[in-house]
């Protein structure tokens, strides 16, 4: 029997929740202003920096909110011609975030949100039906922390980072006319630290890190189809076709400085950096139970493959004008890097260099606050050059988001 080489690029984004794609919609106010973060105003602040919870005003504050996002990916191979578009569902993240205060000099909150996830789905008999037919990833971050303000101008906040998801992702087997279904669970936990300045009531400053996390993957199960059932027992397994497989994936760290500032009492501009760890994701290992399918001589259930992931950068820009006590206009824009490179491109995680343009109102409805926001992706097409996959052609893509955000800040 030959050889089944599972093409292990696609868990690459399917078990890390990522695969270079970081989703930024954890907050409807602070997507409105490009995503950036040094906004204490109400608990949406948690999921950026723990110590900002010192700074909301209301001594209880609660935030919700969720987005529709929707985005389609189409390749083309420069050699045939051939074109292929994804028939992706609407994506909902959502997020919910609580701080109290207790005490004048001690706060405490709780973040939800779904930083990672999405769903891409090409047609099942693309040319790239081997890498991928269709995907489908959710990811949760529960994060309790604590802020205690040292000053009226200085407060350090932590928090515990539990993430948990999972992932359902069905390719083809060409070689034996079968198919292949990955079905599991992950887990990881992790931590995030942070400094939140107010060194002048005009200007708010924000320093966070989040650590990485590693998502195991222990029970995963992997469901071979073929149409003639003696291929099973080629591969150590029963009529039913299942078999087992484990991976840990990394979720890189992430480093973030955040500056508001108040031109005007209605007037405000706010700026952020982020740097994202994606040197740390260099490859993946996938060890399945029994079925022989790796590409390692001295293990066959084992497989290998590389990442070459490098560091990224993000450049946030965003302002926000109060046309009176109630009504406030937003508009920002971004530039987000993809953390590798045209020799590296994935089609089941695909990843560009981005410019966001984004832009929302808010409403101050006595304790209540209602926003709406939205943002439109502009991908830069590649060049795909993929030799490890043999993948090559050209991808492009687009993307948008709308959100609907609600806080409530009683005393």
């Amino acid at each position: 029997m030959k050889k089944i080489l599972v093409s292990t690029a696609l868990l690459a984004g399917v078990l890390s929740y990522a695969g270079g794609f970081r989703v930024s919609l954890q907050g409807v106010k602070q997507l409105a202003m490009a995503h950036t973060s040094a906004h204490a105003e109400d608990a949406s602040v948690a999921f950026f920096n723990p110590a900002g919870m010192s700074f909301i005003p209301s001594r209880l504050s609660i935030s919700v909110g969720a987005f529709a996002a929707g985005n389609k990916v189409t390749f083309q191979n420069t050699n045939t011609l051939q074109s292929t578009e994804t028939d992706n569902p609407m994506g909902t993240p959502l997020y919910a975030a609580i701080a109290y205060r207790p005490i004048e000099k001690l706060s405490v909150g709780f973040s939800f949100s779904t930083p990672f996830g999405s769903t891409i789905e090409y047609p099942s008999n693309w040319e790239g039906k081997e890498m991928v037919q269709r995907l489908e990833l959710k990811a949760f971050y529960f994060q309790p922390m604590v802020s205690y303000k040292f000053n009226d101008w200085f407060a350090f906040g932590a928090s515990y980072i539990y993430a948990k998801g999972d992932v359902k992702w069905d390719k083809a087997i060409t070689q034996f006319g079968g198919e292949l279904n990955l079905d599991s669970k992950a887990s990881g936990h992790g931590y995030g630290f942070g400094f939140y300045f107010r060194p002048d009531p005009k200007l708010d400053v924000s320093i966070a890190y989040r650590s990485p996390v590693d998502m195991k993957a222990k029970k995963g199960t992997a469901t071979f189809s073929f149409p003639t059932a003696s291929i099973y027992p080629l591969l150590g397994l029963d009529a039913s076709g299942k078999d087992s497989f484990s991976a840990t994936l990394p979720l890189v760290e992430e480093y973030t400085i955040g500056l508001t500032y108040k031109i005007t009492p209605k007037w405000l501009v706010s700026a952020d950096f982020n740097y994202h760890g994606w040197e740390r994701y260099s490859k993946l290992t996938l060890d399945f139970g029994n079925a022989p399918v790796g590409n390692q001589p001295s293990d066959p259930t084992v497989s290998v493959s590389p990442k070459n992931f490098h560091n990224t950068k993000t450049f946030r820009l965003g302002t926000q004008y109060a046309f009176t006590d109630k009504i406030f206009g937003r508009l920002g824009a971004y530039y987000d890097e993809s953390p590798y490179t045209d020799e590296n491109f994935i089609p089941e995680t695909p990843s560009y260099n981005t410019y966001v343009v984004t832009g929302g109102v808010g409403f101050k409805l006595k304790q209540f606050g209602v926003d709406v926001s939205g943002g439109y992706a502009m991908p830069q097409a590649r060049d795909v050059k993929n030799a490890n996959l043999g993948f090559y052609g050209q991808s492009t893509a687009t993307a948008f988001y709308v959100g609907l955000g609600l806080s409530y800040n009683p005393f």
